[in-house]
């Protein structure tokens, strides 16, 4: 008598089996069901906040206002993730697509098309529009999702994928193509990081701590999206406006996210460096500063090592001032996380060698770091911000969650 499948295995097993189907659902049946999907989240709205209360209710005071802003959704978040969901509609369809290589000289045409990776396992924290985007553009490129919320966002996540699965439903989707593990505990995380046999990848998206559990646990090839030390370096020849507009920006707009600034970098030569640090403090960041900014504002703490590799996700930032762009360059790649970085200069060297030094994923020059989002940069959506540099790098958008196969056509041929 075969061994009862445990609950991990049999989620994991249906995700496999339902993902050979799902593969040729063509872009027309995708769209409709995609905004199927986005009619269903409009049109219950309610229940969603009320789930979400609960969640709110029972956090944790100890995770503080960061983590809240991430948990917590209203009117205008819900209706943000209706947007996006039918953004992702419009979107063009990356499956089938591909080039004709070549027609070699025995007749063979060869042709390389992209597919879906087929069964994607997601492990993330509090953010309940990451279940829904993430169901989005799985179904949008015809895999099947594996999705593992965190346990303060059980009640959101539940509501979210039942209106998914009832959307499914009418459109003649199989459900098991999303699929949603309820138990919360470490313990299932790492049963469903050992299914290598029936998933292809899996995307872990969080804290520090969450990437490194999977990475040390995984038997299935991961596609980090780590945290997000991310800089603003302020040349010598910087306009004035367009550094502060640029550094309260990216610090201020909204510090709870991986794009957020975490650390300002100054030349020491630029001569508006007491009042940019004062247009932070003035907007209740808090700061912590080198030796440089102390000699400036003597009531501040000073940085230690550890504060220029700490992501806050908070109104805190720490400021050092340095020798140069080449300074801002080593200082970056050293404590940086590979994320998302800006230069502020009027100096055309200077901008293009911090973007051809800096090692990240989105390197900007007069803009804010804030930019780094799948929408933004016209994808539609995003899985999230990979760091790492195989297989897709910065916001993973539709290609991103596929891959690619060569397909050849003969006509009887045969190799001498």
């Amino acid at each position: 008598m075969p061994a009862q499948k445990s609950y991990i295995e049999e989620i994991a097993q249906k995700a496999r089996a339902v993902s050979y189907e799902i593969s040729s659902r063509g872009t027309g049946e995708k769209n409709a069901l995609l905004n199927s999907i986005a009619d269903e989240l409009s049109e219950n709205h309610d229940l969603i906040l009320e789930a979400n209360k609960k969640d709110v209710f029972a956090l944790n005071a100890e995770k503080g206002k960061a983590f809240l802003d991430r948990l917590k959704l209203d009117d205008k978040r819900i209706e943000a993730m209706v947007t996006t969901i039918r953004d992702i509609a419009a979107q063009p369809d990356p499956i089938g697509s591909g080039n004709w290589i070549n027609k070699r000289p025995n007749g063979l045409k060869i042709m390389k098309i992209r597919i879906p990776i087929g069964v994607v396992a997601i492990i993330y924290e509090s953010r309940p529009n990451v279940t829904s985007d993430i169901a989005a553009m799985t179904l949008k490129t015809g895999n099947s999702v594996i999705l593992r919320g965190g346990k303060e966002s059980i009640h959101t996540n539940c509501a979210i994928v039942g209106l998914i699965h009832d959307a499914m439903k009418k459109n003649n989707f199989p459900e098991d193509s999303v699929q949603f593990i309820e138990k919360t505990d470490y313990e299932h995380a790492a049963e469903l990081l050992k299914q290598s046999n029936c998933i292809d990848v899996v995307i872990p998206r969080g804290g520090e701590k969450l990437i490194k559990f999977v990475e040390e646990h995984s038997k299935i090839p991961v596609i980090k999206h780590d945290k997000g030390i991310c800089h603003i370096y302020v040349d010598e020849i910087a306009d004035k406006v367009k550094a502060e507009n640029i550094t309260i920006n990216a610090k201020v707009q909204k510090p709870s996210v991986c794009n957020a600034a975490e650390t300002l970098l100054i030349h020491k030569k630029y001569p508006h460096a007491k009042s940019l640090i004062q247009a932070l403090l003035d907007k209740e960041v808090e700061v912590v500063g080198d030796a440089g900014v102390l000699q400036m504002f003597k009531a501040l703490k000073p940085a230690t090592e550890e504060d220029w590799f700490t992501e806050y996700l908070d109104l805190k930032i720490s400021v050092k001032m340095v020798d140069g762009v080449g300074e801002a360059i080593n200082h970056i790649n050293r404590y940086g996380s590979h994320h998302s970085d800006a230069i502020v200069s009027e100096c055309y060297d200077n901008i293009q060698l911090f973007l051809d030094r800096v090692d990240s994923a989105a390197v900007y020059a007069n803009a804010s770091t804030r930019f780094t989002d799948g929408g933004e940069f016209g994808l539609g959506a995003e899985v999230g911000i990979s760091t790492q540099k195989i297989h897709v790098r910065g916001p993973m958008g539709l290609e991103g969650l596929t891959t690619e196969k060569w397909v050849v056509y003969g006509d009887g041929q045969v190799r001498e």
